[in-house]
This record gives structure tokens, C-alpha cells and sequence, in this order.
């Protein structure tokens, strides 16, 4: 008997809805066999976080797409409590945002982003950005 697939979770952190809509149509288009789970901004991202595990009936993320600017917590905000937490830290965190601003990439690095990525304003580069992702993060790297 063949192993069972494996299907990413994704989830992304967005507040724009024509963005999510982007992303989905993207992801569908070039890496279906993920599941993608949207949050609006990261006080649900993180409640989601928190509600992940054996005992919670959520599954942790296997990708995490963010962006920076959310209101309630913004993604910096977010990123710094990912990567302060024990328990989610090694969850591969992806800025992906129109920021362009050095200041505003230095610091998601900083803060221990795992890559950063300016948002595409074109359809066809948001697809190239969905199949870098599927290729790096599931067929290059291992993963704990």
C-alpha cells in the first residue's frame, strides 16, 4: 500500500481581501494539494497557533506566509512572538508584503523571518512566487 500523501498547511496572515483572493487562485493554480488557512491579522494567527496540537484537534502550520502591515498585530509584531516561542519557532515563517523598505526587511530578518518576499503586482509573478514556495519548502529542505 502506497504512504499517504502529504498536504502542506499553509497559513496566511492578511488582512487584504484581494490579496487572499490572489493567493488562493495562485496556490490552487500551481501547488493544489496544499491546503491554505487564512487569518486576518496576528492576534488570530497566533490563537490559532496556540490552539494547535494533539490535544487542541488543530494542526500546526507547515508554512507560514505573513504580512507586515495587519491591524490589531502587525506582522512584526507576530514574527517576534513566533520566533520568541519555543513551541513555534521552527515553523518556516515567509514575510510576504508590498514593503520594498530596507529598514523593514533588515528587521524582519532580525527578527528571524525565514525569507522575505515583496507581494507581485502581476498575477503570473504571484504564480512563480507559489512554485518557488511548493519547491523550496516541501521538495529542497528538511524540516524538523
Amino acid at each position: 500500500m502506497p504512504a499517504p500523501q502529504f498536504t502542506p498547511l499553509v497559513m496566511v496572515a492578511d488582512d487584504d481581501p484581494d490579496d487572499q483572493l490572489m493567493i488562493r487562485d495562485a496556490f490552487e493554480e500551481c501547488w493544489a494539494e496544499c491546503k491554505l488557512c487564512f487569518v486576518h491579522d496576528g492576534v488570530e494567527l497566533l490563537t490559532h497557533l496556540k490552539n494547535t496540537g494533539s490535544d487542541a484537534g488543530q494542526r500546526r502550520p507547515d508554512l507560514i506566509l505573513l504580512d507586515l502591515n495587519m491591524p490589531r498585530k502587525d506582522g512584526r509584531q507576530t514574527l517576534a512572538d513566533i520566533k520568541s516561542s519555543p513551541d513555534f519557532k521552527s515553523i518556516p515563517t515567509v514575510m510576504l508584503t508590498t514593503s520594498q523598505n530596507e529598514d523593514d526587511i533588515a528587521s524582519c530578518y532580525d527578527l528571524g523571518a525565514n525569507s522575505y518576499i515583496v507581494k507581485p503586482t502581476r498575477y503570473a509573478d504571484l504564480l512563480d512566487v507559489a512554485k518557488s514556495l511548493k519547491h523550496y519548502w516541501v521538495n529542497t529542505v528538511e524540516l524538523p
